[in-house]
């Protein structure tokens, strides 16, 4: 029988990768530095690895071949198969990471591949004067934007905001973004590993190059529309409640501070619900497995699953992840759901 899983963590040396993780208890010697941690992934050539039960040492892949919808749900499977639809990360950014855009579903498939890239971040820890950029500053033409990248001051048409811990962040396919140094976020994103790099501060590799841009391919991929307000996401958290904190088609997450057990029923949730660890200690129970979790860790709970308990160490954080499978089958869309799912 399927139970809850957790993985086995799969690390990421980058050009501007921190070193934050170590403090929470991962080890990637002999990295020099770990920026990107996925906690959880499909993949290819880089699909998580299961820590656990029964099932160790096996693929997170070949355990949705074996479980099918009882592990991620029956609609989630027939939409996807054996790819796990999210792609979760921790990100450590100790210097800048370079200007960006994902394409949205049509474009990524015109061009060969699966699926675009819609993502969120929760920030986990932000340092005075970091600044994540996330979209236009006003409405821009592709004319001029082009004359801004090639004269060197893009970063005049950008929208930069100072994060601070607990910040969240919608990116949807289209919107160009950046992290900036001093930021480290959970990350949930679509299973895509594709990035178009506009800019990238005219940075040298360790073989003495600059990195790759893709200024054409990304002309196609940018919504060029300006950010009205504040790009964060506005909620208001209380502890030992659920909060939603970001909602679209790929993915609904939301925030769980914590000082005391939690039960949820999950009996008519057909779709797999992940934990991940923010902040604090933390432990998942569901099927008669518990699962431990410290920050940067997360757990997969199946579909199959009727129930799940939640136990803090102290006060903790967790995000908890899910699709909203309802439209799907041509029933009204909408968020009550969420609401229901406590």
């Amino acid at each position: 029988m399927i139970y809850p899983l957790k993985f086995l963590p799969l690390y990421k040396n980058v050009i501007w990768g921190g070193n934050r993780l170590k403090k929470f208890g991962f080890n990637y010697d002999p990295l020099p530095n770990c920026g990107e941690l996925w906690a959880l992934s499909s993949v290819a050539g880089r699909e998580s690895v299961i820590a656990n039960g029964f099932l160790a040492d096996n693929t997170l892949n070949e355990a949705i071949e074996i479980y099918m919808g009882e592990l991620v749900g029956d609609k989630v499977f027939n939409r996807y198969g054996t790819e796990f639809p999210l792609l979760v990360k921790v990100i450590d950014a100790a210097k800048d990471l370079s200007i960006q855009v994902h394409p949205d579903d049509e474009l990524a498939r015109k061009r060969g591949m699966e699926q675009g890239k819609t993502e969120m971040w929760y920030v986990m820890e932000a340092d005075e004067g970091a600044k994540i950029i996330s979209g236009f500053r006003r409405d821009t033409t592709p004319e001029e934007y082009r004359a801004a990248l090639d004269s060197g001051h893009l970063m005049d048409l950008l929208h930069a905001e100072k994060p601070k811990t607990g910040d969240v962040f919608f990116i949807p396919a289209g919107r160009v973004h950046a992290l900036g140094a001093g930021v480290m976020v959970a990350e949930i994103q679509q299973t895509s590993d594709c990035t178009y790099r506009i800019y990238d501060y005219d940075r040298i590799d360790a073989d003495g190059h600059k990195r790759q841009l893709h200024t054409a391919e990304a002309m196609d991929a940018i919504d060029f529309s300006g950010i009205q307000g504040h790009a964060t996401t506005r909620y208001q958290a209380r502890l030992n409640e659920t909060t939603t904190v970001a909602a679209c088609d790929y993915f609904a997450t939301r925030l769980i501070p914590f000082n005391t057990p939690i039960r949820k029923n999950l009996e008519d949730v057909d779709c797999f619900v992940l934990y991940m660890c923010v902040e604090g200690l933390a432990a998942v129970k569901s099927m008669d497995t518990i699962v431990p979790l410290h920050v940067g860790e997360c757990c997969l709970v199946p579909a199959a699953a009727d129930s799940v308990e939640l136990f803090p160490e102290g006060n903790a954080k967790l995000l908890e992840v899910t699709i909203d499978t309802h439209g799907w089958d041509d029933e009204p869309r909408g968020c009550d759901w969420l609401a229901e799912f406590k």
